[in-house]
Formats: structure tokens, C-alpha cells, sequence
């Protein structure tokens, strides 16, 4: 028996969202039905608001949650009714080619629920990411469903659900970053934040987050870096080089998304050092151009991060327990607390930079 519940949706390219109803059906084989408690907003949503990922509207947004198990479908054993999960976007299939050659995080394969949810009037909707949490309740494959410790709160762990896994991800399973390393980080959003709690839980000494927005640099701060450069007095590539005795750093994270900044993290890299591009792209942006002699001559790595090369059921229990342990604050990156109805302005104070993460609960 389908359920309506009430939801978020997207449904026309650059229009205002609107709270309206949206009908849930039973999960099929395979699939769960989760009661979202909290889902933070994310700059995706918005781009999917846009038409800036898919013109496939309308949308059910939101993605970045955690909520409990409410149903579960044929043949689902991993969780079951009561289970307190995180959702997340890439539940590995195990059988593709990635899954064989032992790199799940990478599966090409990844499962999404096959019901779909819909308006009251029969029309599809299409699940932001595949999931689809601003809304009461969401249907989705059972696989996207990772359980944790139910003793964390559901507002600061649902994060790991996106931009804080890409962050912390980046910096530890895609740039290697470990014990005396140094890193610089440009862009401290709710992504390059992660980046720097992530590089600092590695062990990194040096953590440098770059910014042009000075509130943004005193909350990296507060996640472990310990200098700043403001890229609007500063030439960041020179100053990353001051800080790191003329060098460069081991790690250069980019979580911007611009050609400019991009260049400046192959620049501010020591030689041998990694590159990660974790700041996601518009389709018409180019790598600027580079010589292939440099390209050479500084050696290293050039990495792209997906959603931080994660494997939700080894790192979402693994980051919720350290958040438990008081060691990983993700409390921090809660800005504010709002309702459903509050979503279209928690987008306008995020384009703004006024916040790391809205978070409805629910």
C-alpha cells in the first residue's frame, strides 16, 4: 500500500521549489522505505533545481540524510525495521567490473531503487542522486542504506551522506594524506572543510586552507587548519610554497570546481605531490592550459574524487564512531536547523555563503 507523505520538488528548471505531496509506494525486491529525520541541503540540489545536472524533471530533492527503516522488500537482509541508517548514493553492486578487481568505491554499477515515487497525479518524479530526502518518507534500494551507531544525531551524521564524505574522503582515501604531511585545501565550503577535518584526523602538521571569504577561513580553523590564505590578497600558490619551506605541499585539494583554481593547485603542489579535484565541474569548463614539460617535469598525481572514493558500509560506521568518540566534530558543520517549507531559502543563504549546511529535521 502506497503512503503520501510530504516532500520538496523541483518542477521546472530555475523555478522556485514547492512542499507538495508525494505518493511513496512499497518497496519492491531489493528496497527499503526509510522515515528521513534529517537531510542537509547541498549545493547538488540546487544544480539539479537548475537543469544543471539532468533536465529529467520534476525533482524529488534531497540526498545528504539519515533516517530509520521503516519497510523492507523481498530478499533485503542487510538491514531491516528499526535499523537507524545513513543514505547514500552509490550502493556498490559487487559484480561489475570495479567490484571484481576489489574497488567497490569506484562500481559503474551502482543500485538504485526501480519503483518509482510520484505526485498525487501519477506523474514520476526523479529522486535527486537516487534518493530523494526532503520528504517524510523515501523509497530507495536497500544497498543505499548503511547502518551506524544509532546513538549519533541524525542531523550531523546524515552529512556524511555527501559533502562531508567527499571532503574528508578526498584528503584520506583519494589523496593518501597521512602522518607529517602537508596540505593545502582551496575552498572551505562545506567540501574543503571536510577535506581539512579529514587531513587532520590523518595526522597532517601543515593545513592550509585557502578562501576568499574570511568567515569561511575562521571556520577551517575550527576543523584543524592551521594557517590561512586569503586568495584575495594573496597569491596562494606563492603563499602555500612560503608556508611549506618553499616546496609546496604533499596534498593539494581542490574543492572549487574552476579551471583558475585547478591551476593553482598543480602549482602548489611540491614536486612528486598529488593533485585532488574534488570540486565539481560545470560541462563547458576546460583544463587551462599547461605545459606538457611541466606536466612532466613536476611528477605526482592528477586525481579526480568521487563522493571522496568512499565505501559506505567501511566508512560511514568508521566516521560515525569517531564523531561518537568526540574526535570528528561534525556538529560543526551544522549551521542551522530548519523546517521542509524553509528549503528555497536555505538555498538562497548558502549561494550567499552564509552557511556550511542548512539541515531539515523532520
Amino acid at each position: 500500500m502506497s503512503q503520501d507523505v510530504r516532500g520538496v520538488v523541483a518542477r521546472v528548471r530555475g523555478a522556485p521549489v514547492e512542499v507538495t505531496t508525494v505518493v511513496v509506494p512499497d518497496p519492491g525486491p531489493g528496497e527499503a522505505v526509510v522515515r528521513v529525520q534529517a537531510c542537509g541541503v547541498c549545493h547538488t540540489d540546487l544544480h539539479y533545481r537548475e537543469g544543471g545536472i539532468t533536465d529529467e524533471f520534476p525533482f524529488l530533492l534531497g540526498h545528504e540524510a539519515a533516517g530509520i527503516v521503516e519497510q523492507v522488500g523481498a530478499g533485503v537482509t542487510d538491514v531491516e525495521p528499526g535499523d537507524f541508517v545513513i543514505l547514500n548514493w552509490r550502493a556498490v553492486c559487487g559484480t561489475c567490473r570495479a567490484c571484481r578487481r576489489g574497488r567497490p568505491w569506484y562500481c559503474f554499477a551502482t543500485h538504485n531503487a526501480a519503483r518509482k515515487m510520484t505526485l498525487a497525479d501519477g506523474t514520476e518524479l526523479s529522486p535527486a542522486l537516487g534518493i530523494g530526502a526532503f520528504v517524510e518518507k523515501t523509497l530507495v534500494h536497500a544497498g543505499q542504506c548503511t547502518r551506524v551507531d544509532p546513538a549519533a544525531r541524525p542531523a550531523a551524521v546524515g552529512l556524511l551522506g555527501c559533502g562531508v564524505m567527499a571532503g574528508i574522503g578526498a584528503a584520506v582515501n583519494t589523496g593518501g594524506v597521512s602522518r607529517g604531511d602537508s596540505v593545502a585545501v582551496i575552498g572551505c565550503g562545506g567540501v574543503g572543510d571536510g577535506a581539512i577535518a579529514g587531513a587532520a584526523l590523518a595526522g597532517a602538521t601543515t593545513i592550509i586552507a585557502v578562501d576568499t571569504d574570511p568567515r569561511k577561513l575562521e571556520w577551517a580553523r575550527g576543523f584543524g587548519a592551521t594557517h590561512t590564505v586569503n586568495a584575495r590578497e594573496t597569491d596562494p600558490v606563492e603563499a602555500i610554497r612560503e608556508l611549506t619551506g618553499g616546496f609546496g605541499a604533499d596534498v593539494v585539494i581542490e574543492a572549487v570546481g574552476r579551471p583558475e583554481t585547478w591551476k593553482q593547485a598543480f602549482y602548489a603542489r611540491d614536486l612528486a605531490g598529488t593533485l585532488v579535484l574534488v570540486g565539481v565541474p560545470t560541462p563547458e569548463m576546460k583544463i587551462p592550459e599547461l605545459p606538457l614539460l611541466d606536466v612532466f617535469g613536476r611528477g605526482g598525481a592528477l586525481r579526480s574524487s568521487w563522493y571522496g572514493d568512499c565505501l559506505p558500509s567501511r566508512d560511514f560506521p568508521m566516521l560515525t564512531s569517531l564523531y561518537l568518540q568526540g574526535r570528528l566534530d561534525l556538529d560543526a558543520f551544522v549551521t542551522e536547523e530548519i523546517a521542509l517549507d524553509q528549503v528555497e531559502e536555505a538555498f538562497a543563504r548558502m549561494h550567499r555563503g552564509d552557511v556550511l549546511r542548512s539541515v531539515v529535521v523532520f
